[in-house]
């Protein structure tokens, strides 16, 4: 039987919070609000945009954001220098809802089984072809939204690059990236990068206090610290058993010899909810990157630990792409830490 998608959880939505294109505050990115500001506002705005940076730290909240900008008023300086569209107009309202004619959202589809495919197909990004060939009835703009781009498969980045080269007027596509090293050099040439930075953690603590009120303050403190500046992994973490995976992972880096009793309970955690494997797995490989950090400036050679956080990566990417079981995984990761401290690849 055909999964209805009208029943599917948003693949971006936190359980819990407000999808971005609900979000009406962007926290910690004055700068970059501020260079959209200028590129959209001023008359004559790229036909591309690359919204570039770690995942969570509001890319997506822009993104709608100038969407919404360009929606009501336009590329033009008749609307607020911050892009602020009130969520009471009607824009913000059919935005909200996924019903505004003028903006098209592609993102990795659910196949007929219901299961999230691992990649955004060439069939969803043609579909840019016939929404930016349509006229608008009102001679407005109209606005595609790529999230995220790093997702996108070989056929797919080339049927992109078809939409770039001849841009239609009053256009403009949005690409998120979390690893915009990843994207093709010919797209990176036809768009404009707009690079965000990771926030400060005493924002994120502020922002777990208002978003997640029932967690302790070290718990708040924790994640804050692990997230590296992500209120969207913070957030992801805080949900139901995140804090005690975020400590399982740390612990599992700490130590040489893994307790594999309390490996496999941590196995079991991990496996209880779809979205956990993706958090631990985020989470370890930002803690193993910490670590080559703190490596490279004491003066050591970090080459074997980027192999390790090759290794990690690649596991976890198998494990999301061909469903794998999470318990396993986990397993195979603890089982690659313990042989780098053996090795002494993590000082």
């Amino acid at each position: 039987m055909r999964a209805d998608p009208a029943n599917l959880e948003e693949p971006d939505r936190i359980p819990g919070q407000p999808h971005p294109r609900e979000c009406y505050e962007l926290f910690g990115q004055d700068e970059a609000l501020s260079r959209a500001s200028r590129a959209i506002r001023g008359g004559r705005p790229p036909h591309g945009l690359l919204l570039a940076g770690e995942p969570g730290i509001g890319k997506a909240t822009l993104a709608y954001r100038i969407a919404r900008y360009l929606l009501r008023y336009g590329a033009t300086g008749d609307g607020p220098a911050d892009l602020f569209v009130p969520p009471d107009d009607r824009v913000s309202r059919q935005v909200e809802a996924g019903a505004h004619p003028g903006l098209l959202v592609l993102r990795r589809p659910w196949d007929d089984k219901g299961k999230l495919k691992s990649f955004l197909t060439v069939s969803e990004v043609r579909k840019l072809g016939e929404f930016f060939g349509l006229k608008s009835a009102s001679g407005g703009w109209r606005v595609a939204l790529i999230d995220s781009a790093d997702d996108m498969n070989p056929n797919a980045a080339n049927a992109l690059l078809k939409n770039l080269e001849e841009p239609p007027a009053r256009s403009l596509l949005i690409l998120i990236g979390h690893a915009p090293g990843k994207l093709l050099p010919t797209i990176r040439s036809r768009v404009r990068r707009l690079d965000m930075k990771p926030l400060p953690e005493n924002l994120v603590v502020e922002m777990l206090t208002r978003m997640a009120p029932d967690l302790g303050q070290d718990e708040r403190s924790l994640l804050a610290r692990l997230s590296e500046g992500s209120l969207g992994l913070a957030l992801r973490l805080a949900g139901e058993e995140g804090a005690q995976l975020a400590e399982g992972a740390e612990q599992l880096l700490a130590t040489g010899s893994p307790d594999w009793t309390a490996m496999l309970k941590l196995a079991d955690r991990v496996g209880r909810r779809p979205d956990n494997l993706e958090a631990f797995g985020d989470f370890l490989q930002r803690a193993v990157s910490r670590r080559i950090r703190a490596q490279t400036e004491a003066g050591h050679n970090g080459e074997r630990a980027v192999e390790l956080w090759e290794q990690l990566n690649g596991l976890f990417s198998r494990s999301s792409e061909f469903n794998l079981e999470p318990r396993q995984t986990v397993l195979a990761a603890a089982a690659l830490i313990a042989t780098a401290h053996r090795q002494h690849v993590l000082l």
